[in-house]
């Protein structure tokens, strides 16, 4: 069996793995003012945003033309530089399971599905795929590959949190106590990520170390015994860790209740991540009606926690939790995703195969922007698209960051 590289040594494991070769083939359909690739030189500040279009009846839109389109930035119009249509490119796809305890019942099912939607979606020498799983740890299953087999295998090892914890706990449990290497917080002690943190000594961005506090659990004021789902620290490291570093087209697909509990960082600061790895997010709110019982919790989506807003924290008490349908909701308007619920009528199945549509019928637009601004402040960008003076429905991020 594999070895598995846990949340608690993905930062200091990720910078040994062999880099992801990436295929930066450009599509042959490719256009600026009817034919340039979509390749830009660093030098040049363009912006690129990936865009599914419908009809207002659902159906996808594949024959526009950079003319169709329409596109303002902060409310100013913006010429686009750059279009294509990108069926060909090659895709970066990450798959993020929810294993926590209200996972249960519909874990068997997520599974299956995952192995059909592989199948279906990546294609052989192009597409590259990861596997990560989260509940009170998050866990990289499997690292970029376009093996079937091995995407397979870390699907087989999706399991429930407890269960997991149940079997460490009968083979001698983690060394080190919550981590390895001892120490208070991440590897290497001293409360930070490895080697003493990011850049800067802190994370994100530098200047506040990650965890807070000292305490030998994770996350500071919980601990293992008390379980957990890392939703939001499981978005950031997949956008910050595997993503960021790929370049063209990138989506997560985020199969959980949309509830977290115990995560350091904020709803906030997950989409933020996502949105400067460029990183659609599609999340699929797949909830079992029975996992949380009588507690007076209420089921995720289902209207009776009491939203705490956006930015939003990470775990708190039960009755405080933001409302799971409602943040999944959230992500992926502002990261450019879809949002699907499962349901007897609308299956994971059939969410799988209107996920690999969105994949198949991609436009890039790219254009640079006339007042950039100052580095990392958030931009509003509107597109929109016609055809024959039908107003069309644009599925695209809803921003972007000034570099």
């Amino acid at each position: 069996m594999q070895k598995l590289i846990s949340r608690r040594s993905l930062l200091s494991a990720i910078s040994f793995l062999p880099a992801a070769k990436l295929l930066r083939g450009q599509s042959p359909q490719a256009q600026q003012d009817g034919s340039r690739a979509t390749n830009f030189s660093a030098d040049v500040k363009v912006v690129n945003l990936f865009a599914t279009v419908r009809t207002k009846q659902g159906k996808i839109v594949h024959d526009l033309t950079k003319d169709d389109f329409a596109l303002d930035d902060e409310g100013r119009q913006q010429p686009i530089k750059f279009f294509s249509q990108e069926a060909n490119a090659p895709l970066y796809l990450g798959l993020l399971v929810d294993t926590s305890g209200s996972q249960r019942r519909v874990l068997t099912e997520e599974r299956s599905a995952s192995f059909k939607f592989f199948g279906q979606v990546l294609r052989p020498e192009k597409d590259l795929a990861f596997v990560l799983h989260f509940d009170y740890q998050v866990e990289l299953l499997q690292d970029f590959t376009a093996s079937r087999p091995k995407l397979e295998r870390a699907l087989d090892l999706l399991e429930v949190g407890d269960q997991r914890q149940q079997q460490q706990g009968q083979q001698g449990g983690q060394p080190g106590g919550n981590y390895p290497q001892g120490g208070g917080g991440y590897p290497g002690g001293g409360g930070g990520y490895p080697g003493g943190g990011y850049p800067g000594g802190g994370y994100p961005g530098g200047g506040r170390r990650y965890p807070q506090g000292g305490g030998g659990n994770y996350p500071t004021g919980g601990s293992r015994r008390n379980g957990g789902t890392m939703l939001y620290d499981s978005i950031l490291l997949a956008s910050d860790d595997l993503m960021k570093k790929q370049e063209g087209r990138k989506a997560l697909v985020l199969l959980t209740d949309g509830v977290d509990a115990g995560s350091k960082v904020t709803l906030y600061e997950a989409i933020t991540a996502a949105q400067k790895a460029d990183t659609l997010v599609y999340s699929v709110l797949f909830a079992d009606a029975e996992a949380y019982g009588n507690n007076g919790l209420g089921v995720p989506g289902m209207g009776r926690r009491r939203p705490m807003g956006y930015p939003g924290g990470g775990g708190g008490g039960g009755a405080n939790r933001p409302d799971g349908k409602k943040v999944l909701q959230q992500i992926a308007q502002e990261t450019g995703g879809r949002f699907y619920q499962v349901s007897h009528f609308h299956p994971i199945d059939k969410i799988y195969a209107d996920i690999e549509e969105d994949l198949r019928n991609q436009y890039s637009i790219g254009f640079t922007p006339d007042q950039p601004g100052e580095a990392g402040l958030y931009h509003h960008v509107h597109l929109t698209a016609k055809k024959k003076k039908e107003v069309l429905v644009v599925q695209a991020r809803a921003g972007y960051y000034a570099t």
